[in-house]
Formats: structure tokens, C-alpha cells, sequence
């Protein structure tokens, strides 16, 4: 994996997210029926995605659940970008706020911007109403509570999103309209299979750079992920 993505899982300690056993290489069950995926899985969607992942960049992350691939996101992005964590579940919409909050509160809040020192500026503003605390830049990230397989429209376009639960086929086409001309997404799909009825993969969605902005997809590997 690149030097980047080792450094911003090590930035995140996953004691801070996981109720047990929190560096096993396994998923662990964080309630409601939800998971924190396998510190491998966590690897290679950051190492997929980590053209996408630059300092400045935008990304989503749908079924944020912990919120701990937010926080590594964030370290990235870094001060300059976004990251959108959405999460259904009320429950685990206020864990992955929570658990961020033990070490990474700053990413959640914004940070104030820095003032003109200009007298001229002073006395053009000295009759303004001072106590107004609007001057943050907006936080790198922010955690949402809504239905993920209709993306966030509010902050799109992204360069790239991430899925951390299966979804059905006909999710990733709305999520992709979310995408950045040249952006990427990864996501698990669940698929029919002659053999077996169902079976997950997990699918790497790229959109052309042009005014086409044609979506184009390839299968990874299998998976297997809780549903989205």
C-alpha cells in the first residue's frame, strides 16, 4: 500500500472505533446489525482511491457506521478538503460522531480564518455586527444522517466515493451521477450467481475526464459485506 494510506490509518487508532478486538484483520461488530470492516479492506479502498484522496479533494463515504475510514479520509484531504460521512442509522450516525470525537474532534470543527490585519479593513467593519461567529472555514468533515444509496447532493460533485456496505445494482448508477468529471468510486455490489442465487463483488466505477463523463466499471474481487 502507498506510504499515504499507511499513514492515515496509523493517524487512526482503531481501539477508538472497534468495541473489541479492534486489530484483528476481521470485521467487528459495532451494533445494530452493522460492522467496522477488516483493517485489509480499509487498505485497499484508501489504496484504490488515493488518487482521489489528495490534499484538497472531496469524498463521500456511504454506511459511515464508526466513522473510522472518515477520519482516515480526512487525513488525506487534509485541511483544504471534504468528507462527507452518511449513515442511516441514527444510532451509529451519533457512534461515528462519537468516536471521532475521542482524538479527531478538530476535523469535525471548522477552523477560523484568518483575519486581514488592515486598519483600513477594521474601520470599514468597525459598525458590523462583531459577535458574529461565521468567520470558520467549514469543517473537513461532516457526518450526515440519511439514506446513503441516494448519495448527498448538497456537496457534490466528489471525487470519489466509497460504499462500505453491499448495495443492489441499481445504487451505483445514482451514486456515480455524483461523481466528478474523473472520479472514481468503489463499492460492493450484490449480483445474481448461477450457482449460488446471490453473490457480492467488489466493483471499482470510473468516470471519464470529458463532457461524455461516461461511467465506466470492473469487478475487483468478491466480497462479502453486511447490506446496505
Amino acid at each position: 500500500k502507498s506510504q499515504r494510506v499507511i499513514a492515515a490509518m496509523k493517524k487512526v487508532d482503531r481501539a477508538d472505533f472497534s468495541p473489541s478486538d479492534p486489530y484483528d484483520d476481521c470485521p467487528q461488530r459495532i451494533g445494530y446489525g452493522a460492522t467496522i470492516s477488516a483493517p485489509h479492506m480499509h487498505a485497499h479502498a484508501l489504496d484504490e482511491l488515493k488518487d482521489k484522496l489528495k490534499p484538497g479533494c472531496s469524498a463521500l463515504d456511504v454506511g459511515s457506521g464508526s466513522g473510522y475510514l472518515v477520519a482516515c479520509m480526512a487525513y488525506m484531504v487534509g485541511d483544504k478538503g471534504t468528507v462527507v460521512g452518511i449513515e442511516h442509522i441514527k444510532e451509529l450516525y451519533d457512534l461515528g460522531k462519537k468516536n471521532i470525537n475521542k482524538s479527531h474532534s478538530h476535523l469535525l470543527i471548522g477552523q477560523k480564518k484568518k483575519k486581514k490585519d488592515s486598519s483600513k479593513d477594521n474601520d470599514d467593519n468597525k459598525d458590523k455586527d462583531n459577535d458574529n461567529d461565521n468567520d470558520c472555514d467549514d469543517p473537513v468533515v461532516t457526518l450526515v444522517k440519511g439514506d446513503g444509496r441516494k448519495g448527498y447532493l448538497p456537496k457534490a460533485p466528489y471525487d470519489c466515493i466509497h460504499v462500505g456496505a453491499a448495495a443492489q445494482p441499481d445504487v451505483p448508477d445514482v451514486l456515480a451521477a455524483q461523481l466528478k468529471k474523473g472520479g472514481k468510486m468503489v463499492i460492493p455490489v450484490e449480483i445474481k450467481d448461477n450457482y449460488s442465487g446471490t453473490k457480492q463483488v467488489f466493483r471499482m466505477y470510473n468516470k471519464s475526464n470529458d463532457e461524455k463523463e461516461t461511467v465506466t466499471w470492473k469487478d475487483i474481487m468478491g466480497v462479502r459485506y453486511v447490506p446496505l
